[in-house]
């Protein structure tokens, strides 16, 4: 069955707006720019389905635009905040069925979240913890938190362990964590069934648990 095509509503075509709008655009979905700015908006309409220079804080503006019948709406007016607050009023009275925005500081994310956004995001504050994740232990390649003190991690196995079983790593005996599986370049390896391959270098290992374990297995490899 053929993935269902979203369809986005970027507001603001900064750096992170912009970013999110090309790849969401670039995913199959239908994603419309709006920018003040008619250069940032001139950069990237070409790769969306359209671009307007329109002002977020003008509800009838929006209305006209159709706004309200996109899936998502993603606000992505960071310094701006008072243009961000009044941004996202004016989606919440439009109707828009999901409301994400970007916030440039913890007030702001109080307030909009207060306003009703679904999601507000704090992207400095997100990519310096994860960035910070790697740096702590070089063998973690990436890291999704998951909520609730679980993350689940992919680490790169390090030459000392090649030609190694799976079963030797400790994972649901020594350390209380969960491997989900196994990439080997582009190929995904289910090592659920017993019949894992042995390990080589650069391998990833897909592991779920709880931060401190995640930790201690990753400074034990």
């Amino acid at each position: 069955m053929a993935k269902k095509r979203n369809s986005f509503a970027v507001l603001g075509l900064g750096a992170f707006g912009s970013t999110v709008a090309l790849e969401l655009a670039r995913f199959g979905n239908r994603v419309i720019g709006i920018d003040l700015d008619e250069r940032r908006v001139a950069q990237v309409s070409p790769q969306l389905h359209s671009g307007i220079i329109l002002n977020g804080t003008d509800e009838m503006a929006l209305r006209e635009a159709g706004i309200d019948q996109y899936d998502v709406a993603l606000v992505a007016i960071g310094r701006e905040v008072e243009a961000s607050i009044l941004t996202v009023m004016n989606l919440k009275m439009l109707g828009v069925s999901a409301i994400w925005a970007k916030a440039s500081s913890r007030t702001h994310h109080r307030i909009l979240s207060k306003l009703g956004a679904d999601r507000v995001i704090l992207p400095e504050q997100e990519m310096g913890r994860h960035i910070a994740q790697m740096l702590n232990n070089p063998v973690v390649q990436d890291y999704v938190s998951l909520g609730n003190g679980y993350s689940v991690v992919n680490i790169v196995v390090p030459e000392a362990l090649a030609g190694r079983a799976i079963s030797d790593l400790g994972i649901g005996g020594k350390y209380d964590l969960r491997l989900l599986g196994l990439m080997r370049g582009t190929q995904f390896h289910d090592t659920g069934g017993g019949d894992a391959p042995p390990l080589e270098k650069d391998d990833k290992l897909i592991v779920l648990g709880k931060r401190p374990e995640l930790r201690r297995f990753g400074d034990g490899l």
